[in-house]
């Protein structure tokens, strides 16, 4: 399994339009049949920069899922964003691949 991991710093000025944005992306991202989940979390380390920073985790099944998400739907769902929020927003994207899972 694979985690495609999209952190986001969000300006002050547009952060509310932004959530109510990224709450109807998410699903949209799912809609595309590559990831089986997502969750969304705020990042809690204070930052030099201004706004607010948030993660939105994908998790895929396989490899092949991911490549197949950036190949076929990646580039217009960033598009997207960039379009709507310019330079109010600024992400960056790393990929995980989960080892082993453990539970409490």
């Amino acid at each position: 399994m694979y985690i495609y991991n999209v952190t986001i710093n969000v300006s002050d000025s547009v952060h509310d339009e932004f959530l109510i944005w990224i709450k109807k992306h998410i699903p949209e991202v799912l809609a595309t049949g590559k990831f089986t989940e997502a969750r969304f979390t705020q990042v809690l380390v204070e930052e030099e920069m201004e706004g607010t920073t948030y993660s939105v985790q994908y998790t895929a099944k396989t490899r092949a899922d991911l490549d197949a998400y950036y190949e076929e739907d990646a580039p217009r769902l960033r598009e997207e964003g960039m379009k709507k929020f310019a330079d109010q927003m600024l992400g960056f994207r790393t990929e995980l691949k989960i080892i082993e899972d453990f539970k409490a």
